[in-house]
């Protein structure tokens, strides 16, 4: 199947989709949560579910690769990477104490809009899960050294030739740019420029750092066999110290003037 006909399939099944989610026969998702809103800006949803013994924690970011530049193309994911190699107060791996108390699904995902951190514990191993995130979000740069980001460097740029280097790995790489302008902040993939990967700099880990992963740039989200003030009590004893982070404006972002037809013709 050629790019084109590939590109127009994945866009009308998309399209497909997006018609039977607003159907009229649609079922509306509907539960219960608590929020509340830390001193220091940070926001927590609650739901309880006692169904298992176990506890789901999210913590969402409103960072993503719209809040790149020109230039630095590809940091929100590169900086994602970062967050699992130790922080001050725990300098290893991160995996590795969350598999010692029964943890699964550890992980973490970047998209144009919000980078998002998530893991499930047993309900008894929800303080540990909580102190974990909470190191991250407060003491993470102490941790950070050129050798970390030379290596996690490496790893995103083989993620990024392992995607482009199969069939039709660039052909949302290529409608992006050529739906949206040049400077728009949709314009680039969330992988990046590979030249733009090999820029990045200690002094970008802590500016990014330092501008979008304060506390009150965050949600909190803990969901499964708990009680929600319990859960309350608890993330202000580990994240109630945590800075707010300075004032963010956030990235504007406009729909695209499209005139005329934009054709290119791709090799693989």
């Amino acid at each position: 199947m050629n790019s084109k006909l590939q590109l127009a399939t994945r866009v009308a099944v998309a399209l497909c989709s997006l018609t039977i989610a607003i159907s009229s026969n649609a079922t509306e998702v509907d539960f219960n949560y608590e929020k509340f809103v830390l001193d220091n800006g940070l926001t927590l949803i609650v739901h309880e579910d006692a169904k298992a013994p176990v506890v789901a924690v999210n913590v969402w970011y409103h960072v993503g690769s719209k809040n790149e530049k020109e230039g630095k193309t590809g940091f929100a994911h590169l900086f994602e990477h970062l967050m699992f190699n130790g922080t001050e107060n725990y300098n290893d791996d991160w995996f590795k104490p969350f598999d010692r108390v029964g943890g699964t699904g550890m992980n973490g995902t970047t998209n144009f809009d919000r980078t998002n951190y998530f893991q499930v514990v047993p309900k008894n191993a929800l303080d540990f899960a909580l102190w974990m995130e909470s190191d991250r979000m407060g003491h993470l740069l102490g941790a950070i050294d050129q050798g970390k980001l030379d290596e996690q460097r490496g790893v995103v740029q083989n993620e990024k030739r392992q995607g482009e280097n199969q069939p039709y790995g660039k052909v949302f790489i290529t409608a992006f740019k050529n739906i949206f302008p040049k400077g728009h902040p949709y314009s680039w993939s969330v992988i990046g420029y590979m030249e733009d990967l090999e820029a990045a700099s200690l002094d970008d880990v802590y500016d990014w750092f330092n501008q979008y992963y304060g506390a009150a740039n965050a949600v909190l989200v803990v969901a499964g066999d708990v009680k929600a003030q319990d859960v309350k009590e608890r993330v202000e004893h580990y994240f109630g110290h945590i800075p707010a982070g300075p004032p963010l404006t956030r990235q504007g972002t406009w729909i695209p003037d499209l005139v005329g037809t934009h054709r290119q013709v791709m090799q693989d």
